[in-house]
């Protein structure tokens, strides 16, 4: 066990359970700052956010607060986006050289959008929570077509990245659907899982992950989170969610 890793872990989950900034904006720029080569960062942060979405899926499964529809929907198409990222990846490694230089890039530019979508959700949960809730909107066959489209292009992101698994796919169910604020955050989480696991299983497969350093990861973050989670309930946590989306936003401007 090496507890300076864990400890990182602690901090990085106490911060998710404090404000709700996904967990991987924030850890990967800080693996990568350690010297992690970013496919390793990128392939053991999905693995680490697969199991923390399987707790999280699992909670709001007994809620009932997940819209399995929607999931599938956004599984249809992101799934299939993350395949695209990660075979054209494997492709760039065998006939370039600057794969490393590419994905710091990526997620330096992936780190400038979460940061300004983490404050951006902010003004949109208060926009569109005017909107009269439903009970089970499912959409339309219309929508449905755009809900694949979407979750391809996020998809495509998250399995090049690793971030974007939670933000992005939240910013999306709330602009395009009118659903509770608790069925936002349940079937966000529930499709991130699905997402995360099959991109980290792929990765795994080049040999992109360090099961060791993702074990050590989550000896820390589990009980952060939880926390952290306790914490919200009696701090504000605005300005602290104001403070983490600047230093996410400085971090991708320093990969860029």
């Amino acid at each position: 066990m090496d507890f300076g890793i864990s400890t990182m872990g602690l901090l990085v989950g106490l911060l998710v359970g404090l404000t709700g900034v996904g967990g991987a904006a924030l850890l990967t720029p800080v693996l990568l700052f350690m010297g992690i080569h970013p496919s390793i960062a990128v392939g053991t942060d999905l693995l680490y956010n697969s199991v923390t979405k399987l707790f999280g899926t699992i909670q709001h499964t007994r809620l009932k607060t997940v819209n399995w529809k929607l999931v599938g929907y956004f599984a249809m198409g992101s799934i299939p986006g993350a395949v695209v990222a990660i075979g054209l990846l494997k492709v760039y490694s065998v006939y370039f050289d600057q794969q490393e230089q590419l994905l710091k890039q990526a997620l330096g530019v992936m780190l400038v959008i979460v940061s300004v979508v983490t404050l951006l959700k902010v003004w949109l949960d208060r926009r569109f929570s005017q909107k009269e809730p439903a009970e089970h909107d499912s959409g339309n066959n219309e929508k449905r077509g755009l809900t694949i489209a979407v979750g391809f292009a996020l998809g495509f992101v998250v399995g090049l990245t690793s971030i974007g698994s939670g933000s992005l796919f939240a910013i999306a169910l709330i602009y395009l659907f009118k659903l509770k604020g608790s069925q936002v955050v349940g079937t966000d989480i529930a499709h991130a899982f699905f997402l995360v696991t099959a991109a980290g299983l792929l990765h795994a497969g080049l040999g992109h992950v360090d099961f060791m350093l993702a074990l050590n990861l989550l000896m820390g973050s589990v009980p952060g989170v939880l926390i952290g989670s306790n914490l919200s309930a009696r701090m504000p946590t605005g300005a602290l969610r104001a403070i983490m989306a600047s230093i996410i936003f400085i971090s991708g401007i320093n990969l860029l």
